[in-house]
């Protein structure tokens, strides 16, 4: 009987096997951050959900700012907002100067809350932190807001900063809340704006629809190319106020098996967005240096270019 020789592996297969737990480890890691990232929120077991998104019994400030931004938000503006914003750089300063520059501004569109804006940050970013989310969605809850500076660099209101988004150059769809107020919109009845497809195609993808600029929209571009932020939060950051889409169920036809992905992110997401206005006041103070931490770990440069 001869004894079978065993040679030692060769630098290509010691490499090839590398490469491959390399490989299992990356799937591993994108399992585990989408299993913690989809747990169900616990912050809000307790909180009676009904009490939030009252727009019928909403103030007129609230009902005379969502007039003003279906009247106004068109294709024409949209092309021109994306424009100024390729070639204009607004302002220059850290995440946490533009947390407290942002601080003067309540939103008209919100019939939730008359908090601060950093406090409406800090409240989501806590939920998600006490749930034990990823340290990155924790930064994605404590800046998700942060587009709403486009009210300081040339708005021409509130209307092109805040409120629900959907998508312009095609047909104003009935779950968008207070959908009567379109009629006066010049691209209502358009003959191809004003059609169910308009400019899209079905199964064209979310990434190549025009949604109504604002600041979700804003924040995302800055985000991603000026963070390391995964692609769940860039997802959370553009279509969070998008309601007529996770909430509703409209412009389902348009998505790409990319966006069913980015779905259950903005689902896991918008919990701690909505209801975590109810809470506590957080203190500023005691939290800035845990959150100033997290920014560094997500945003390479510190001065960022708005």
């Amino acid at each position: 009987m001869h004894a079978t020789a065993i040679y030692p592996p060769s630098g290509h297969d010691l490499e090839d096997l590398s490469d491959d737990i390399d490989n299992v480890n990356v799937l591993k890691a994108q399992v585990k951050k989408e299993r913690d990232m989809l747990e169900v929120s616990e912050f809000d077991a307790e909180k009676d959900k009904a009490q939030f998104r009252q727009y019928e019994d909403a103030c007129d400030r609230v009902k005379t700012f969502y007039r003003e931004q279906h009247e106004k938000q068109t294709v024409a503006y949209n092309l021109k907002a994306r424009n100024d914003f390729k070639f204009n750089t607004r302002a220059e300063m850290s995440i946490w100067q533009a947390m407290e520059k942002l601080n003067s501004l309540i939103d008209e569109s919100d019939p939730d809350t008359s908090l601060s804006q950093i406090e409406h940050l800090l409240q989501a970013a806590e939920a998600i932190r006490r749930d034990g989310k990823p340290r990155w969605m924790q930064l994605t809850g404590l800046i998700h807001d942060l587009g709403k500076l486009l009210f300081f660099y040339g708005a021409q209101g509130q209307w092109d900063v805040v409120g629900d988004t959907f998508p312009i150059g095609c047909a104003f769809d009935k779950r968008i809340i207070y959908p009567d107020t379109f009629k006066n919109n010049p691209d209502y009845g358009h003959e191809v704006y004003g059609t169910k497809n308009g400019i899209y195609s079905p199964g064209c993808g979310l990434d190549n629809m025009m949604l109504s600029w604002g600041h979700d929209e804003y924040l995302y571009h800055i985000v991603k190319e000026q963070s390391t932020l995964p692609i769940e939060a860039l997802a959370m950051i553009r279509y969070h106020s998008f309601y007529p889409w996770h909430s509703g169920g409209a412009y389902r036809e348009f998505m790409d098996e990319h966006d069913h992905a980015m779905l259950a992110a903005v689902k896991a997401f918008n919990p701690y967005d909505l209801y975590s206005k109810s809470d506590d006041v957080p203190s500023v103070e005691e939290l800035k240096p845990y959150y100033l931490d997290l920014i560094d770990e997500f945003f390479p440069n510190k001065v960022i270019k708005w």
